[in-house]
């Protein structure tokens, strides 16, 4: 899982081809906390995707900008358009 250093390499990412799942989290999020151990297996599981970790915390103005509120939340893009969110306050499994 690809962790961004900086914004202008968060928003290289957004602009990259192919398809991208953006997770936005935060260390004190117990529900973020409790859906990593089932990351690997699911980024294994979907060759097709690039995925990036986001912390909500450092890029909050980002979050706002996608109406990204709770977390954990999923956003997926192809290029640059949004083609799928995964955004609900209910514990995650790792099949949602």
């Amino acid at each position: 899982m690809i962790q961004p250093a900086s914004l202008e390499e968060l928003a290289s990412l957004v602009e990259k081809d192919g398809k991208k799942v953006f997770l936005f989290v935060a260390d004190w999020c117990g529900d973020c906390r409790y859906i990593y151990p089932a990351l690997p297996e699911i980024e294994e599981s979907n060759p097709e995707f690039t995925f990036i970790r986001v912390d909500r915390d450092q890029y909050i103005d980002l979050a706002k900008l996608w109406d990204v509120y709770g977390i954990p939340s999923l956003v997926v893009l192809e290029k640059d358009k949004e083609i799928g969110r995964f955004v609900n306050r209910d514990r995650k499994s790792k099949q949602q």
